[in-house]
């Protein structure tokens, strides 16, 4: 059986079980996607107040074998919260459940909704004298649930690991409308399948995250910002190799920036100081979080000595106040927002083997230069192998100009990184965008388990049908 569109008779009918104030028409800000990839259609918008209305809507999708497409802040770039095709689903917006239920300082613990924004869930472990590390650029939009939904990583991963790391466990509701109560602050349960670890990544296709546990952390006592300059790419992996020899687990982030960022920065803005007097092409972001009694400057004073001794910077700029701190970090964070000015011919998260970062860089350079006459940024964190690799046309001309090159771009760079062993989505998703991709690099066994896993829990094709899997 196909799938039925949410019409007026399904809206009525659901209305009169959730009572008014819940359903509406969808608004266009819930139709669009930040890349203008994908349009959404004509939709029914549900907005749930707790976890039973959830359940209740999703029972009666499954009745009525209605899609149904979870959305969260809308901020994810791979379009898995927009739906272009198909009959009129229901987007299923948890943002009126933002409740943070408990925080537990002493066991490092809180429990949250799923709506509740990055910024929010931050804020809370803030008030209790804890950090949840998780930190993305689009925190004060993004939410909890979809965060976890798609396994975000951000520049703590190096640290701290990826959201599926900071979340203990989830209360979800499942494609028959089932509400499944795994909220515990267990750091050890081993009563068989671990469905947490199913939901999260699965971007929705598998079930609703309603709430979860997330693991807190202390709050460094030290911390301390410093931009170093590095001859490439091979240069910065050895000096985040003697940053860990020296700081160990002090390293929070290391990000790895092509000078292209800041040309674009001066371009189009947002505005920003720029660090250098003369930039260099590749340049390092290195955050510390260390204990009580540790100075960071003089951390990061010692790093940049016995780098400069082994050739591995010649320039850089340590933080010597919280502003310039921020301000270090308001250079990385906008350097999104510029390329989005610009407008990316094709744009890349991918991961590889940390070894390999120096080949895929050089060959991606060499494979483009086939292809046509780009500009490349390349930024990313290096610590944990995840490049941001995005095409841009050269000045005078316009994405719309190499639109017939996008395929042949994507294609070129996947192959390098399926050839090095590594991943064409890294920490964004598949959504609809790569769909196509897992199909075509995905290990096949890893495949036919997903499928089965989807047919198990989803036998209707109800849940975000058309991401991840087609």
């Amino acid at each position: 059986m196909g799938l039925a569109p949410a019409d007026a008779a399904f809206a009525k009918g659901l209305t009169e079980t959730l009572g008014e104030g819940i359903l509406s028409q969808a608004e266009p800000r819930y139709l669009e996607e930040p890349r203008g990839r994908y349009a959404g259609q004509s939709a029914l918008l549900a907005r749930p107040r707790n976890t039973q209305d959830v359940s209740r809507i999703v029972t009666a999708c499954a009745a009525a074998h209605v899609a149904v497409l979870p959305y969260g802040g809308g901020t994810g770039l791979v379009g898995g919260q927009v739906a272009p095709d198909g009959p009129a689903p229901v987007i299923l917006s948890l943002e009126r459940m933002r409740q943070v239920r408990g925080v537990y300082p002493r066991e490092n613990i809180m429990i949250v909704e799923a709506g509740a924004t990055l910024a929010e869930v931050q804020q809370a472990a803030r008030e209790v004298d804890r950090l949840f590390p998780l930190s993305l650029a689009s925190e004060g939009t993004a939410r909890i649930g979809g965060c976890l939904s798609t396994n975000a990583g951000g520049v703590n991963v190096l640290r701290y690991g990826n959201a599926r790391d900071l979340c203990l466990g989830l209360e979800a509701v499942l494609p028959d409308g089932t509400i499944w109560h795994g909220t515990k602050r267990l750091r050890k349960d081993n009563s068989g399948y671990d469905l947490k670890h199913l939901l999260m990544g699965a971007e929705g296709t598998l079930g609703v995250i309603t709430a979860a546990s997330l693991r807190l952390s202390p709050i460094p006592a030290e911390q301390g910002t410093a931009l170093f300059s590095v001859p490439g790419p091979e240069a910065a992996l050895d000096l985040l190799a003697l940053a860990r020899d020296q700081l160990g687990e002090g390293v929070s982030a290391f990000e790895l920036i092509h000078r292209q960022g800041f040309d674009f920065l001066g371009a189009v803005g947002p505005d920003i100081a720029m660090p250098f007097e003369t930039l260099p092409d590749w340049m390092v972001l290195i955050e510390l979080g260390l204990p009580k009694g540790l100075d960071p400057q003089d951390a990061l004073a010692h790093l940049f000595a016995t780098a400069e001794a082994k050739g591995l910077t010649a320039d850089g700029v340590i933080a010597q106040s919280q502003a310039q701190r921020d301000a270090f970090w308001h250079i990385r964070e906008s350097i999104p927002e510029a390329n989005r000015r610009i407008g990316a011919v094709s744009s890349h998260d991918i991961s590889v083997p940390m070894e390999t970062i120096p080949t895929f860089i050089t060959r991606g350079g060499e494979a483009l230069a086939a292809i046509g006459d780009f500009r490349i940024n390349c930024f990313g964190h290096v610590g944990d192998g995840n490049l941001h690799y995005n095409v841009f046309p050269q000045p005078g001309r316009s994405r719309a100009d190499h639109e017939n090159s996008r395929d042949a771009i994507k294609r070129a760079l996947h192959d390098i990184v399926h050839d090095l062993g590594g991943s064409v989505s890294a920490e964004h998703g598949i959504g609809r965008l790569k769909v196509a991709d897992l199909e075509r690099y995905g290990d096949p066994a890893k495949l036919a388990a997903m499928r089965a896993i989807k047919a198990a829990l989803d036998p209707a094709g109800i849940m975000n049908p058309g991401a991840v899997l087609a």
